[in-house]
């Protein structure tokens, strides 16, 4: 297992807004013990930004493409970023898209 901290953005489309789909993603990432946010965006995908070690990230994002019970998840897009240490300390939901 790999102790290094990497961060990946992921942009998960299909019907993922309206269906609990932040408040899952912030469990899935407090029991994976991630750092990031989630957030809806206006054209109706959620954007997850998520800071951990690869298996973490890996986990997290077979939990997005899973999603909560009543979603439908079309595609998880995933692209590796920059650690931010403004998210560095925990998982939030951002509510300002």
């Amino acid at each position: 297992m790999s102790d290094t901290k990497q961060a990946k953005r992921y942009l998960v489309s299909g019907m993922v807004q309206g269906v609990g789909f932040r408040y899952f993603a912030q469990n899935a990432a407090e029991k994976l013990h991630l750092n990031g946010y989630v957030r809806n965006l206006r054209d109706g995908r959620v954007e997850a930004y998520a800071i951990g070690t690869p298996e973490q990230l890996a986990s997290f994002r077979a939990a997005l493409e899973r999603g909560p019970r009543f979603s439908s998840v079309a595609e998880v897009r995933e692209e590796a970023t920059n650690p931010d240490p403004q998210f560095a300390n925990d998982f939030t939901i951002n509510y300002d898209a």
